[in-house]
């Protein structure tokens, strides 16, 4: 609890403690023995303006300001009115469980902020650099890329970079929601708002602070409450003019009835002040924003940044998600599974000439032939290594002539050789113009994918695709070992953005489609979609940038789960606007025909409130 909430809650208790003593002698007649009208405002003003000058001031100031149609300017008319027709008890009673609704509202948002704003302790104070043999702290900004610096066991990263030396455990938890430490040795990279464990590190920054990871979630947090959902626009908008027609309601209400029928002025001006407690409209106006944040906070607590409401919201109605499938459903790890020798070739002497002609090459695959092969290279041995466009590579090993690559590449040659529709990437080998076999590579699917799929059927998504650049049957035996709905193979960056298209126009109106990828290749996909959501790999900038909605770790499962937490607050902001506005209608007709008191008024009121905050607050626990 905050100082303010805390001065607060000492205003209630001494305003209650009066106010019970002067019902107490109200019930008992004391107060019948005070002749003086003038005196028994004054002992009534005294606990209302103990709990309620804040309001009529900030009502005051903001009617000095223009801004005339608000909650304050009602508990301020409404309670005036009620002093005005000798309802002091009322009055005090008024705004005495308004401000009880108050400090409960505000106890609520920063109860919502604080899983939240514990992202917020993620940035760095400072961080070490090796000046003339001794350390000196400097502002994270002030350090220039390149420089090493040393990061202490329990200490903060403050900036991207690569380990030069140390080895440690590193706690990614604030980013990532995932309890269990990483490794980080020399070689490693690492980001910054993780932090260091038992072992010092030195690191050698890739990246400003502006740039850094940490820089980057920190301006998304920031943000993420200023784009508005839908609802929250429309209940904006209906609290602009609802407060100014409901306080001109509530005028006619206590001058027409005197006019028209004559007499009974203070009947009529108590009514049109229980119109106006009773009209407020704190419990959409506070609820539903706060349904919403709670959500994004539920969210972040998993390792999940949304950006706004309106993705929240996206999210909600989201019926088709698209996947694209290396680094998504997949590790991207290529491996060897498979060794097919023809022609009197032995499997190791296959797997040997592979090794040496992609001996020149950075590619995933032939890091992964040549890892298979296991022994040292002397690449001497390879001459004359070119490579042939979108086909493969031409090279020398040992003075024999040597082909690897697709069938495309061994058509072009005119070699016969024999087809292999294995799931994964076949390379094509030829020695001296002779088939010599195929080796497959194979991409190996993520821990928890099928779990992920099996999850979001469950929580209504409709279809679950997959859109990959890799060959058919790699696609088809993906698609089948997850149960996935749909997959399109062999497919350039621009290509899948024409599927997305295609699955976007066969859409309802109200459904959404999202898309998962890298954030860096699949940019433009992530744009087109309606939601676009990036497997962050612990937070590049990419992701960040590219997307609505950031998975600070690579765990597909936890996308299903964000799909549960934005339905279940969409189901709560709805309960909480039917709810607020029944009741108040009820009260409202009631209170114009004289059958409610203030007391009903306070409950329409204060009670509806509490209830549409304690409802909005169920989004942060969910699991």
């Amino acid at each position: 609890m905050t100082k303010k909430q805390k001065r607060m809650l000492m205003r209630i208790i001494i305003t209650f403690l009066l106010f019970a003593v002067l019902m107490v002698c109200e019930h008992t007649g004391m107060l019948e023995r005070v002749q003086s009208q003038a005196l028994l405002f004054v002992i009534y003003l005294i606990p209302y303006l103990i709990i309620g000058y804040d309001i009529i001031f900030k009502a005051a100031r903001n009617i000095s300001h223009g801004q005339v149609f608000d909650e304050n300017f009602l508990m301020m008319v409404a309670t005036f009115g009620a002093f005005g027709v000798k309802e002091y008890s009322e009055a005090v009673a008024v705004m005495l469980f308004y401000q009880v609704g108050e400090l409960f509202q505000g106890y609520a948002v920063g109860k919502s902020r604080q899983s939240i704003s514990d992202m917020m302790d993620i940035c760095p104070e400072y961080a070490n650099v090796e000046e003339e043999g001794k350390l000196v702290q400097v502002d994270p900004d002030d350090v220039e890329i390149g420089t090493v610096i040393v990061i202490k066991p329990g200490e903060r990263i403050p900036l991207d970079g690569v380990v030069v030396e140390g080895e440690s455990m590193i706690d990614t938890a604030a980013l990532t929601g995932e309890s269990v430490p990483r490794k980080a040795k020399a070689g490693d990279e690492v980001i910054s708002g993780c932090v260091n464990g038992s072992g010092t590190l030195k690191v050698q920054t890739t990246k400003d602070f502006d740039d850094s990871t940490v820089a980057k979630i920190l301006e998304l947090v920031e943000n993420a409450s200023s784009k508005k959902a839908k609802v929250e626009n429309f209940i904006t908008r209906f609290a602009k003019y609802y407060t100014p027609v409901v306080t001109v309601g509530a005028v006619l209400l206590a001058v027409l009835p005197p006019l028209i029928l004559g007499g009974g002025w203070g009947e009529w001006i108590q009514r049109a002040c229980i119109f106006l407690v009773i009209s407020c409209p704190c419990a959409l106006v506070i609820s539903v924003p706060l349904g919403f944040f709670g959500g994004i906070g539920a969210a972040s607590k998993i390792g999940v940044l949304v950006k706004g409401s309106n993705y929240l919201e996206a999210v909600a109605e989201m019926s088709t998600i698209v996947f694209d499938k290396t680094g998504t459903l997949t590790k991207g790890e290529f491996k060897v599974t498979e060794v097919l020798p023809e022609n009197g070739m032995s499997r190791e002497e296959l797997l040997e000439i592979a090794a040496y002609g992609e001996g020149y090459s950075n590619h995933p695959i032939a890091n992964s032939i040549r890892e298979a092969y296991a022994a040292p290279l002397s690449i001497e041995r390879v001459t004359g290594a070119e490579e042939v466009a979108g086909h493969g590579i031409h090279c020398f090993v040992d003075s024999r002539e040597v082909y690897l690559g697709n069938a495309k590449l061994m058509a072009a040659k005119n070699i016969s050789c024999v087809e292999n529709n294995s799931a994964g990437t076949v390379v094509y080998v030829a020695c001296d113009g002779k088939f010599a076999g195929t080796i497959v590579i194979s991409d190996r699917i993520k821990e928890g994918a099928k779990e992920a799929i099996s999850d979001m059927k469950k929580v209504g998504v409709k279809k679950c695709v997959v859109l990959t650049g890799d060959r058919e049957e790699a696609a088809a035996a993906v698609a089948e070992e997850l149960g996935l709905d749909e997959y399109h193979a062999e497919l350039l960056p621009a290509d899948k953005v024409t599927r997305v298209e295609q699955l976007l126009e066969a859409q309802a109106e109200k459904e959404k489609l999202a898309f998962v990828g890298d954030g860096i290749n699949d940019a433009p996909v992530l744009t087109r979609a309606d939601i676009g959501i990036a497997m962050g790999s612990m937070g590049s900038d990419a992701a960040i940038e590219a997307a609505d909605v950031v998975l600070m770790d690579d765990d597909v499962r936890k996308i299903a789960a964000v799909v549960w937490i934005s339905r279940k607050t969409l189901r709560i902001v709805k309960q909480n606007i039917v709810f607020a506005l029944g009741v108040k209608a009820l009260v409202l007709i009631l209170g114009a025909l004289g059958m409610a008191n203030m007391w009903e008024a306070v409950f329409a009121e204060v009670g509806v409130s509490v209830i549409a905050i304690l409802n909005s607050m169920r989004t942060l626990k969910e699991k």
